[in-house]
């Protein structure tokens, strides 16, 4: 009886070890996928040019804020008490305005950023799952997240992803920052 139970054992053991040796981890860096996929070039244009243009506006209403302050202070003293309580009342519906103004825009941009994000992450997502699933792996982790990874171990799928998303080879996140400071840089010397 006792050599049945450490035969048992000792089955139960290889078969865990077998089974733990063939089974597969994966790992990807899924920002720099989300990060250097085309889809999320056209992505930053649409979410800058929204926010140049909230921008404009913010600083618009601005504007005129301070041109009918600076009116009032001027000549306060000129007008009727009627027109004086017109003039307080212009001003807080302008400061209102550009509260509420505030308020709003930035939830648009936020809904805009995730209604654009959204099938991005979703086609790298997708792509991810589709490699893992052709190379029999049954967990892919974020890399980005990761403390440590046993590349032995663990299969890279970065590279695999990075083509099946149409990632240029030579696009690297160090290019995609040059890019982007070069197109800030641009517009601020536009202004």
């Amino acid at each position: 009886m006792k050599k049945t139970v450490m035969i048992a054992a000792a089955l139960i053991l290889a078969c865990s070890a077998a089974f733990a040796q063939t089974q597969k981890f994966a790992h990807v860096n899924f920002n720099e996928l989300i990060q250097l996929m085309p889809e999320m070039d056209s992505a930053r244009v649409q979410i800058d040019a929204a926010s140049k243009e909230t921008q404009e506006t913010y600083e618009s209403m601005i504007m005129e804020f301070q041109s009918k302050y600076q009116q009032f202070n001027e000549k306060q003293s000129t007008w009727t008490p009627a027109v004086r309580d017109s003039k307080q009342r212009e001003l807080t519906d302008i400061q209102n305005r550009i509260q509420e103004f505030e308020q709003a825009s930035q939830q648009d941009l936020t809904q805009l950023q995730n209604t654009l994000m959204a099938p991005i992450y979703q086609k790298a997502q997708d792509k991810v799952h589709e490699l893992a699933k052709a190379q029999g792996v049954i967990y892919v982790f974020d890399a980005s997240t990761l403390l440590y990874v046993d590349d032995t171990q663990s299969i890279d799928l970065t590279s695999s992803a990075r083509e099946a998303l149409g990632i240029p080879a030579d696009r690297t996140l160090e290019s995609l920052q040059a890019e982007l400071q070069a197109r800030a840089q641009a517009q601020a010397q536009q202004q």
